[in-house]
């Protein structure tokens, strides 16, 4: 059984907390006193490395180390992204052969865990302050042995973001329903405006975009309890209908969607060439310093039924770890308890523009603050990422290899909902089972 099946409330319960191959490793140890310890003592420099996927945060990262520095100068740390998609393959090689980097971001839920279950990662039980955040955002980095091997910086929810500047111009407000949002992206189309910044090449694109939307098709929380108990599947109408839905939007995505990657859609709204885009809100931070003149703002995805309820997709986005194979772990312990504070958190807020784990964090920027609130009361799982990102290849991107095949005109929504089930069988046991 998922380990996760406790509920997809969980999330929602730590976002309202927040505003208001190889053995195991044994835990962390006193350094040497010839090693990093003995380095610090003597007021030599410890040089870290920190790795990550998110190439973009380059900047912020480097003003919270500065932070970080004021009360640890001998400690050294270089932020060091890999693109995205190479980011995976890239640590997976170092730390299979004894090397990467000294402070790794851990992809949330399944492929972190991973690491952690395969002896890569240092248990951080011990660290001081990471009894403060919620143990629910804590299971995206937990092991199999019910250590915690990574501590939860951010949470993340996909809402849809808009051109305040164009909807006031064409006369369009905020969608309260989903046929609200139709005609407003009717409108935009018909004033020769993209509707949506939207792009099919890179697979995650589309796990997200349907992680966003379709909860307003299949049911949201309730459906996916319901898979997570074995009282239904992918292949249920309701499933099925979430990926017409994603068929049925092509209309009012960019002519030539398929070979769109993440960075054309970005500009395509940054330019103000497209009305709205479903996205994720690290988007924010980049795009205001893309265009500090962009005057936007954004909207939880509205409810199909007239009873329904408007949603935005949360889940934990990634912990940050210590390797175990690391020659300065007492250094690198420093730093991920530094991660723990309020300090850290409102550093979190203000430049990467997310939600803080730390409870009490609140941001200074009104779109994250209106993003924190939406989420406290409208979240619903981004289900592919907590639950169903196991399996080889895992489920998510079965999914979205099979949404690549729909808009290329090789699938159908059936034979994509019945790819899903398939992968799901291979290794999801529901509770009831």
């Amino acid at each position: 059984m998922n380990r996760f099946v406790k509920s997809t409330a969980v999330l929602t319960a730590a976002l309202s907390l927040a505003l208001t191959g190889c053995s195991k490793t044994e835990p962390a140890k006193e350094a040497p006193k010839d090693g990093a310890g003995a380095q610090q003592a003597a007021g030599q420099k410890v040089k870290l490395t920190m790795g990550d996927w998110r190439t973009e945060d380059k900047d912020a990262y480097e003003k919270i180390i500065k932070e970080f520095n004021k009360t640890n100068p001998n400690i050294e740390i270089e932020f060091k992204p890999t693109k995205n998609t190479e980011y995976n393959t890239v640590l997976n090689t170092a730390l299979q052969t004894g090397g990467g980097p000294d402070i790794i971001h851990l992809r949330p839920y399944a492929a972190g865990i991973a690491l952690a279950d395969a002896g890569y990662l240092e248990p951080l039980d011990s660290v001081k302050g990471l009894d403060a955040i919620p143990k629910e955002a804590k299971l995206a980095a937990t092991g199999k042995d019910g250590k915690v091997y990574g501590v939860p910086t951010v949470y993340s929810s996909t809402q849809i973001f808009y051109n305040k500047k164009l909807f006031k111009k064409l006369g369009i407000t905020e969608p309260k329903t989903w046929d609200e949002l139709m005609k407003a992206a009717d409108t935009l189309k018909q004033n020769k405006i993209e509707p949506f910044a939207f792009g099919s090449k890179e697979g995650w694109i589309l796990s997200l975009t349907h992680g966003a939307l379709g909860p307003q098709w299949y049911g949201g929380s309730d459906f996916v309890n319901q898979v997570l108990a074995g009282k239904t599947n992918f292949k249920s109408k309701e499933f099925t209908d979430s990926l017409q839905m994603m068929q049925t939007m092509s209309k009012y995505w960019p002519n030539n969607y398929t070979g769109l990657s993440m960075d054309d859609m970005r500009n395509l709204f940054v330019t103000e060439q497209a009305g709205m885009m479903v996205m994720g809100d690290w988007e924010i931070a980049v795009m205001k310093k893309m265009n500090p003149d962009l005057d936007m703002d954004l909207f939880p995805v509205p409810p199909v039924k007239p009873d329904g309820k408007a949603t935005v997709t949360t889940w934990v986005d990634g912990s940050f770890s210590v390797n175990a194979k690391s020659p300065n772990k007492q250094a690198a312990m420093k730093f991920i308890e530094f991660m723990t504070t309020k300090e850290f958190g409102k550093l979190v807020a203000d430049e990467l523009k997310k939600p803080s784990t730390i409870p009490g964090v609140e941001s200074s920027d009104p779109l994250v603050s209106k993003m924190i609130k939406l989420a406290a009361t409208n979240a619903t799982p981004y289900a592919m990422v907590v639950h169903f990102s196991s399996g080889n290849p895992t489920t998510k991107s079965v999914l979205e290899t099979s949404l690549q095949g729909l808009y290329l005109g090789k699938e159908k929504p059936d034979t994509v909902a019945d790819a899903v089930q398939k992968s799901a069988d291979t290794w999801f046991k529901p509770a009831a089972k």
